[in-house]
């Protein structure tokens, strides 16, 4: 045999008979871990704060729940940072406000506050300048614990929900994930909600100054004049709001009671995260509704099924992941080589199509009113907030498994969906199209920077690779103003930001597989300038892997440790732009090929996602078991077929 006829797999020195191995069996993992139903769901776990948060919620509801408080401590204490204090995510550094959470809910539970953990945790706190220095959503659950007085926290009245539209803050000009947060939470300021507390706990040995004495409790998000003019509007709100509260609070609490009674959405809570269903709850308190009101046990059903039990420890996840995950794992397995015909793939996009949302006008039709529904949410069901990222995913697998007659209508429907949810820039957004009234991240609230919902790279770059696997050309408008899109929000030094993976590998990997499949020359001069920068960023070991500090501009370059998941990203991105048979790949297939794995998932403890940048992380646990597998199962087909260009839009 001439070594042209050696597949590349094994001229490189990377057996295939490793690679099958390998792939065998994490395709044989993932299939076995799929539900009865066909679905695939795999933790999500973020840091302390919603842990530490659900005893809060608990002990301001008078819901004590010892037994599963104890598990949700030992979780905390478990995660506690060398440092004393919490991190956003794995071996991260000091955060104030989910330090003072975790610290506040230890306490609740009984924590002993000389205990050394509690000592160490106390003087970490102090040491960064004392609790006073917490964010905003933390400041409000001390000012409901009475911890800190009402003026702590910005005016955020509940009248705001009856502004008209051409107002400078409308509901609909947030995000909604910010819509549906703040709606309960302006009604728990407006009540100045007191939590029950039943134990009497506080915690003023965390501040450095006494709360009452604090008199500059609002801070300028940004640092731009539009945040120091808020902050004296702020003021002047503070005096005219008893008058605001007597004329139209009554009004306002009833559209905003009716806005969240039509998005209850059952056991999968208002919005399907957290902080919403916790907040709703505590408003449904404050406002008096009793415990067996069918409102209340609906959101306390949702919230309760956040939470993951391993044996003596708990933690409660922010949301639930299976439309994404199921989608995702499906990409892996069909690249591995199952088909339609499969019980896995067929199990599973019956799954999906049967939870298309064709029916419910959701919130994004307040700038897209023409549009028929045609998306799918990120959660079970959230038919009010189909997510585009995972309409994008949903289709190309759908599509990929070739079955036309079946998929046809719902490929349609989410086309349809997808084009129009295009904002003006070419971008795609989250969950809403225009969501970009930059003012407000200047307002006192938004001290989290993530208020908003505006297009990014990776958003838009799947809903391209989607539009080009199902026949749209580059000469297409749509296409055409996506790609512009992409390429204006390249960095200078080649690579892109990832809003919603950690970090620019993510963003890096989802333009070029855009790029790619939209038939962009992979010799262009910012294709090339990409992929240099994803060579350079290879580590040592083969692998890549990228810090969740490197969502801070001065800490661009910061690396813990090589990950499964990020280095699949990596290898995904450089064989969409042509470089499968160069050494770098090479590396990185062998670094997966080495990489400690339990069964057919990669073990992986660094975090490899964001919620917010900044202020709030992730670990998909699915995601070391299929993109891994994604990975090196496409390094085997491209290299078998001779480095042919992948057929698909990711």
């Amino acid at each position: 045999m001439r070594e042209a006829d050696v597949p590349l797999a094994e001229v490189e020195g990377i057996g295939s008979q490793d690679l099958d191995a390998i792939i065998g069996e994490a395709s044989r993992w993932l299939a076995e871990h799929q539900n009865d139903d066909g679905h695939w769901v795999f933790e999500l776990e973020a840091d302390a704060t919603i842990p530490a948060e659900y005893i809060l919620l608990n002990h301001f509801l008078d819901e004590i729940d010892d037994e599963r408080e104890q598990r949700l401590a030992r979780y905390l204490r478990r995660i506690q940072g060398k440092h004393g204090g919490w991190p956003l995510f794995h071996d991260g550094d000091f955060d104030m406000s989910a330090s003072v959470k975790a610290y506040y809910a230890l306490k609740l539970v009984g924590d002993d506050p000389n205990a050394p953990h509690m000592r160490k945790a106390r003087a970490a706190i102090l040491a960064h300048g004392g609790a006073e220095r917490s964010n905003v959503f933390t400041r409000f659950t001390l000012a409901m614990f009475g911890q800190v007085p009402w003026r702590a926290c910005p005016v955020t009245p509940i009248e705001a929900v009856l502004l008209p539209r051409w107002a400078p803050f409308h509901t609909t000009k947030v995000s909604y994930w910010s819509r549906t947060v703040m709606t309960p939470l302006m009604m728990l300021y407006s009540r100045k909600a007191r939590a029950v507390n039943p134990r009497g706990i506080g915690i003023a040995e965390l501040f450095r100054e006494n709360p009452e004495r604090v008199r500059d409790w609002m801070k300028n998000p940004t640092g731009h004049w539009i945040g120091a003019a808020l902050i004296q509007i702020d003021k002047v709100l503070r005096v005219i709001e008893p008058a605001v509260h007597r004329l139209f609070r009554a009004r306002a609490e009833a559209w905003a009671l009716d806005f969240i009674e039509k998005r209850l959405n059952g056991k999968d809570g208002l919005g399907g995260i957290y902080p919403a269903i916790a907040n709703t709850l505590m408003a449904y308190h404050t406002l008096g509704l009793p415990k067996d009101h069918p409102n209340v046990r609906t959101a306390r059903e949702a919230v309760d099924g956040l939470c993951v039990r391993h044996g003596d420890v708990e933690y409660v996840q922010p949301c639930l992941s299976p439309v994404w995950d199921t989608c995702l794992a499906s990409h892996a397995l069909q690249e591995a080589g199952l088909k339609a015909g499969d019980a896995p793939i067929a199990r599973a996009h019956d799954w999906l199509r049967g939870r298309q949302i064709l029916n419910v006008v959701g919130d994004w039709a307040h700038n897209r009113g023409h549009l028929r529904p045609g998306g799918w949410a990120f959660q079970y069901w959230n038919d009010y907030y189909p997510d585009v990222d995972d309409t994008a995913v949903v289709v190309m697998a759908l599509d990929r498994s070739g079955e036309p007659e079946v998929n046809k209508e719902a490929i349609a429907r989410a086309e349809e969906w997808i084009v129009g949810m295009q904002s003006a820039n070419g971008g795609w957004g989250a969950f809403d199209a225009e969501n970009n009234t930059d003012f407000l991240n200047h307002i006192p609230f938004a001290d989290h920077g993530a208020l908003l919902d505006p297009p990014t790279v990776d958003v838009s770059a799947r809903c391209l690779g989607m539009l080009a696997q199902i026949g749209r050309t580059i000469e297409d408008p749509v296409v055409r103003r996506g790609v512009d899109f992409l390429w204006s929000e390249q960095e200078p030094d080649g690579s892109w930001f990832g809003r919603w993976g950690t970090n620019y590998i993510y963003g890096t990997w989802s333009a070029l597989n855009a790029l790619n499949a939209v038939g962009v020359d992979p010799q262009d001069p910012r294709v090339r300038k990409a992929v240099d920068w994803l060579k350079a960023r290879q580590q040592a070991d083969g692998g890549w892997g990228e810090d969740c500090a490197t969502y801070w501009q001065d800490r661009k370059t910061e690396v813990k440790g090589s990950t499964p998941s990020q280095t699949a990203w990596a290898l995904l991105g450089l064989m969409a732009a042509g470089e499968v048979d160069s050494p770098e790949v090479e590396r990185g297939v062998r670094y997966l090929l080495e990489a400690p794995r339990d069964g057919g998932k990669w073990q992986e403890e660094l975090y490899n996602a964001v919620g917010f940048p900044r202020i709030f992380y992730l670990r998909y646990h699915g995601y070391s078991a299929y993109f891994p597998l994604w990975a090196l199962a496409r390094y085997r087909n491209l290299s078998q077929g001779n480095g042919a260009r992948p057929l698909y839009g990711m």
